[in-house]
């Protein structure tokens, strides 16, 4: 065919308009993140975000977001504790900041697997607990057994009997621990790891115990969200400014006539 018979092919295909190509994080606003004060640290970062573009708000856009932080981070003094990572999510925007809440707990892979070794039995057991304050937790312990003082034996092993009864008093420690204090509360426990501490002392009866930690917490359910007790966990409910100046009180006392309105 000939080429003036066909006008597609005087056409240059593909020789469009370039598209012009622009920064995506002009567009996006930073927003500070903040922990709740049950921490050391506060600031724990920042987060991009969209900026406001008619009826969709940034603000709405950050709630629900889950940060992933190192205790090490979160505290200023605790070094021997980096191995936790502590889930944070966003419940509510302030001006530029982001305040979070608690959302669950694990320890790093490395420290898991650094725990399991050979010629011992780990046992392992789960509750769903009940804070005060209206929040379902999950929590999930782990440990390992220990040889006995002066035992020339190289294996540890428990029998199932053993293992069963260790178990059940991991569940009733874990129970009765967080079923008695609030969700703040059971962070300032989770920190230093006074549960586990108190599993191993018990269970030191039926058998040595080492390594007993709380590797994992979930949060299963939560009550609605109160801006009051949000603002208690970050340290900033009954806050008022300095009050200047005294209370003057004036007895019969009128307002002069006005001459003109």
């Amino acid at each position: 065919m000939t080429i003036g018979k066909n006008k597609l092919l005087t056409r240059g295909r593909g020789k469009g308009v370039k598209k012009k190509v622009t920064d995506p994080f002009l567009k996006k606003d930073w927003y500070d993140v903040k922990a709740p004060a049950t921490f050391d640290v506060r600031k724990i970062g920042k987060t991009p975000v969209n900026k406001s573009a008619g009826t969709k708000l940034s603000a709405d856009s950050l709630k629900g977001r889950v940060f992933e932080v190192s205790l090490g981070d979160l505290s200023s003094a605790n070094s021997e504790n980096v191995f936790r990572k502590f889930k944070l999510i966003s419940e509510d925007v302030d001006d530029k900041t982001v305040l979070t809440n608690f959302h669950g707990m694990t320890l790093t892979s490395d420290k898991l697997k650094s725990m399991v070794k050979k010629n011992q039995s780990m046992i392992e057991a789960f509750a769903d607990v009940r804070t005060t304050d209206g929040y379902v937790l999950r929590l999930f312990c782990i440990g390992f057994t220990d040889k006995p003082e002066h035992q020339a034996k190289k294996t540890c092993y428990a029998k199932t009997s053993k293992c069963k009864a260790i178990r059940r008093k991991m569940v009733e420690i874990m129970t009765k621990e967080i079923s008695s204090v609030d969700l703040k509360q059971v962070i300032q426990k989770l920190i230093p790891d006074s549960i586990a501490r108190d599993i191993t002392k018990a269970c030191g009866a039926l058998f040595p115990m080492k390594d007993v930690a709380i590797r994992k917490v979930k949060v299963l359910k939560k009550p609605k969200l109160d801006i009051s007790k949000l603002m208690d966990m970050h340290g900033d409910s009954g806050k008022t400014g300095p009050v200047s100046g005294e209370a003057i009180t004036r007895e019969n006392y009128e307002p002069p006539i006005q001459e003109s309105v």
